[in-house]
């Protein structure tokens, strides 16, 4: 019997007597010999099968049948080009006779369709997209990092607080005559003294901001400090009493964070970091936003800073925007003070002009502007990088413009000069602002938690106060100030008159916020002793029982307390007549 009819022959599976269609590119099964051709053969494939069928001619032999058929012990002769087959045992192993087997020659490859050629392609496309927006956002961020210039302040600008808490950022304008263009402005030799100074505060929670402009014709005393050398070493650099402030940086060696320590000798607030710009950064970032819209009340035409302006509406950028920051000759009376007005609506408008949606969705722009901003600012190391800079802005960017509050220090004209050429701060207006920002109180009132504060304390000074010769009181000292206690007893006596105030040196322990224990007969000595130091109404704390004889108030300084007549709290309001503006507001220069 043949393989067919006995159903093996020589161990050769009936289930492997395969034959490919080249049509179809599929494997076809032919177990009956004696019919014809399955439908769609072609003619080379029934040529390939025609020695089975009995027929003269022979298939040309594949290549490498003549090695197997050496191996399997068979002579090569005539025989038809099948699929190399496959033993009885395979085929009983696996339990399927009529799969495929498998053979040195591979099955063709389906050709893919339209449709996935086109998915194949748009997913490569993709791919590069994606990389190449992931490459292009590297350098991207590698150009801005490289455009950053930083100085080493030391443990100035080293706080982390970017995110959490209040931000103090001190914004320095010089005077430095460096980059193209600036060598004829005059004094081109200035190392670059601090010119234009404002404390930028921006409130914990983020719902406002005060800026506070800082006259560079303030007298007051600049501190000692200490400055890092290009070798690496620091410098120690004396202080310097009564004299300007724009000194406190670029004299003598003095980088920004002693201009850092003057302001916080001043006005009792640490800086948290600082951001300088020159003459060149005004030009290249009011270029980069794409002009500032400023207002004069009247034509200016002033040959010194070459500010040439019509009346009404313009828009300034480049060597047009500096002429207008330099001018003291076109507003008012010709004053620093007056020119720190047309400052800061110049300040505003380039607020807002960042912060509309014509920058903010316009990506071009945005780009432009983060490459001048990242090539004009000199930052200290704290905020030296793209990412925290970034960070930085959008921490500052949460503050709704109408919650920005502009505002000068408070100052008078120095008594001790003749010819009034320099100012002091304004005594009780100055402590009050400081004290209102030191305790994070917003100018603007946006905080239903600060209204409800602003009533208890209200409530708490409501009544009779007593003369400070009664108040009776001792001091202890809870905070980080060394000899805090007896500065305070110092000032309590010489300054308000509270001669029975006792220095009780250090607390038990330290404490974060400033108590005042007192007695329910001692609320009067506890109101008028309140109101000199600016106690919150939370450090009141009454005891139930009445002070017997000369029994003494309990004045414990905490971490709040920044020193002998510094307010620790502000006032409910800001003080009545100084200069203040709020950035989302259009002003005309006058």
């Amino acid at each position: 019997m043949d393989a067919h009819s006995r159903g093996r022959a020589d161990d050769i599976d009936p289930a492997d007597q395969w034959v490919l269609n080249p049509q179809t590119g599929h494997y076809e099964l032919r177990l009956d010999h004696s019919a014809g051709e399955p439908a769609g053969v072609s003619r080379a494939a029934a040529a390939e099968g025609a020695g089975h069928r009995g027929d003269t001619r022979t298939a040309a032999p594949r290549e490498g049948s003549g090695r197997r058929a050496a191996r399997e012990g068979r002579q090569d002769g005539p025989r038809r080009e099948v699929p190399g087959q496959r033993s009885r045992r395979g085929s009983q192993g696996n339990g399927r006779g009529t799969e495929p087997p498998a053979t040195g020659r591979r099955k063709p490859k389906p050709k893919p369709s339209r449709k996935k050629k086109a998915m194949l392609w748009t997913g490569g496309v993709m791919a590069f997209v994606v990389v190449g927006a992931s490459v292009g956002a590297y350098l991207l961020y590698e150009r801005l990092n490289g455009n950053i210039d930083t100085i080493d302040v030391g443990d100035q600008g080293s706080k982390n607080v970017l995110t959490d808490g209040p931000m103090n950022i001190l914004i320095i304008g010089t005077d430095k005559r460096t980059g193209k263009g600036n060598e004829g402005y005059g004094d081109k030799g200035s190392e670059g003294h601090a010119d234009t100074n404002i404390l930028f505060h921006v409130s914990e929670d983020r719902t406002n901001a005060t800026a506070m402009s800082i006259p560079r014709d303030l007298k007051t005393d600049i501190p000692e400090c200490e400055s890092k050398q290009p070798d690496g070493s620091t410098k120690t650099i004396p202080g310097t009493p009564d004299v300007r402030f724009n000194i406190s940086l670029g004299q003598e060696g003095r980088d920004p964070g002693c201009t850092m320590k003057t302001v916080e000798s001043i006005t009792g607030i640490a800086p948290d970091h600082f951001m300088m710009v020159d003459f060149n950064a005004v030009k290249e970032l009011t270029t980069a936003v794409g002009g500032v819209n400023v207002c004069m009340a009247k034509p200016v035409d002033d040959p010194k800073s070459h500010l040439k302006l019509p009346q009404g509406e313009s828009k300034v950028q480049g060597e047009m925007a500096l002429a207008l920051l330099r001018t003291r000759h076109s507003f008012g009376n010709e004053s620093d003070l007056d020119r720190i007005k047309v400052q800061q609506q110049f300040l505003a408008s380039m607020i807002r002009e960042m912060k509309s949606s014509d920058t903010l969705t316009n990506p071009k722009k945005l780009f432009t502007l983060a490459d001048a901003a990242t090539n004009a600012l000199t930052v200290d190391t704290g905020i030296g990088s793209a990412k925290k800079l970034m960070t930085l802005a959008q921490e500052i960017g949460k503050v709704d413009t109408k919650n920005i509050t502009f505002v000068t220090m408070p100052v008078i004209d120095n008594p001790a000069e003749t010819v009034k050429a320099t100012v002091v701060p304004q005594p009780e207006k100055a402590d009050q602002l400081f004290a209102m920002m030191r305790s994070d109180t917003s100018l603007t009132e946006v905080k239903q938690k600060e209204k409800a504060a602003k009533s208890k304390q209200a409530a708490l000074l409501k009544g009779p106060k007593a003369d400070p010769a009664e108040v009776r009181v001792d001091v202890l000292n809870g905070g980080e100030i060394p000899g805090a206690a007896g500065s305070t007893v110092t000032w309590l006596q010489n300054e308000q008159g509270v001669l029975k105030s006792t220095n009780k040196a250090n607390a038990p322990e330290k404490t974060k916020e400033t108590t005042l224990e007192y007695a329910p007969n001692q609320a009067d000595q506890a109101r008028a002793l309140a109101e000199m130091m600016g106690l919150p109404a939370t450090a009141m704390k009454q005891g139930t029982a009445d002070a017997e004889g000369l029994e003494a108030m309990v004045l414990t300084l905490g971490a709040d307390f920044k020193g002998a007549g510094q307010l620790i709290t502000g006032p409910a309001k800001a003080p009545e007549g100084i200069q203040k503006a709020n950035a989302d507001q259009a002003e005309c220069a006058k």
